[in-house]
């Protein structure tokens, strides 16, 4: 089913570190399971760059069980996918505070492809997903062609976030260099993000195949920056989409709830213990005796974060990629 292609390219190369090497470019030679909408029957050739670990979990994700009321959350890396959990797992669950409050969101909200996609994590990501009681709430990056068949014949919700590329490749910068350790110049990040060359990678056929999804009852297409510009008209968005009701002031306390720096203080949210994890065993030596250990999980959450990290040159180099992804999408992501 599936087609593993080891990379070995110089551009891929520089930014392979401990949390991430082994890039494999992942195929799928007998194309898309015909249950796919027609949306995605369009004869493109797919792939997706994954890293080592996920070669042994892709026939589970494949093949795994999902069920009407499972919940999903997927996103390319760094758009906002924390802060969409939260929110999601809220409003599905009548807004236990208290629960949530006392359940990491890792608990709550899993990551299917975790100990595929960050090496030396150790476990098994894929059982816990499997293990956990419905109605499952599970978190995502994989591209569409890695999801499992079975999404498309059960239909549940899935809602994908997207983001603007510079924002997103400034974030998953700030991510390589703090989780994943990577200790290279951020010049040598934006180049592999822009060629394509980091896992996860394409973006822009990573959006493009969820966008084509967009119209799909059981597809929810947001955008970083709308729950930005306003999330209570987001909030009430996915709760329209689960089939939730709530009155203005249990919006209003979700909204308070939602907040960057209730979110960073936040600490079943906040991923402190991955931070920390991070810290002892993907820096290298040097790196530890120079770290203000002053990063966060939950960074700025900010629109346009990117300017005080790109240069003008990488900003035209990003506005020329984002131009493709407009022609993909017919430019109507609202960015």
């Amino acid at each position: 089913m599936f087609s593993f292609e080891k990379i070995n390219n110089q551009v891929l190369n520089r930014i392979e570190c401990p949390g991430t090497e082994k890039h494999y470019r992942v195929t799928l030679p007998n194309g898309l399971p015909e249950s796919v909408p027609d949306v995605l029957k369009d004869g493109e050739n797919r792939y997706s760059i994954m890293i080592e670990p996920y070669l042994s979990l892709a026939e589970r994700i494949k093949n795994l069980k999902v069920y009407e009321d499972d919940v999903w959350v997927v996103t390319f890396p760094k758009c906002g996918t924390t802060w969409t959990q939260e929110m999601v797992w809220l409003l599905n669950n009548d807004l236990n505070y208290n629960y949530a409050r006392t359940h990491s969101l890792e608990e709550r909200f899993p990551f299917l492809e975790l100990t595929g996609a960050l090496s030396l994590i150790g476990g098994d990501s894929v059982t816990e997903v499997e293990q956990l009681s419905r109605p499952r709430h599970i978190k995502s990056h994989l591209a569409a062609m890695l999801l499992p068949d079975q999404i498309w014949t059960v239909k549940p919700k899935i809602i994908y976030v997207s983001r603007n590329p510079k924002d997103a490749a400034t974030s998953f910068f700030h991510h390589y260099r703090n989780i994943v350790g990577y200790d290279g110049p951020r010049e040598h990040f934006f180049d592999a993000f822009l060629e394509n060359n980091l896992i996860y990678a394409p973006f822009n056929s990573h959006v493009q195949d969820y966008w084509k999804l967009r119209n799909q009852e059981n597809v929810l297409f947001i955008t970083f920056e709308q729950m930005k510009r306003n999330l209570r008209k987001v909030i009430m968005q996915v709760a329209d989409f689960l089939g939730k009701t709530f009155t203005d002031q249990e919006v209003d306390v979700l909204e308070k709830h939602l907040s960057v720096d209730s979110m960073r203080a936040n600490k079943s949210c906040n991923m402190d213990e991955l931070v920390e994890w991070a810290r002892r065993t993907n820096y290298s030596e040097e790196r530890k005796k120079i770290d203000a250990n002053e990063f966060r999980f939950i960074r700025n959450g900010k629109i346009g974060s990117y300017k005080s990290d790109m240069s003008e040159d990488y900003v035209q180099r990003f506005n020329e990629f984002e131009k493709d992804l407009n022609q993909r999408t017919g430019g109507d992501i609202n960015f």
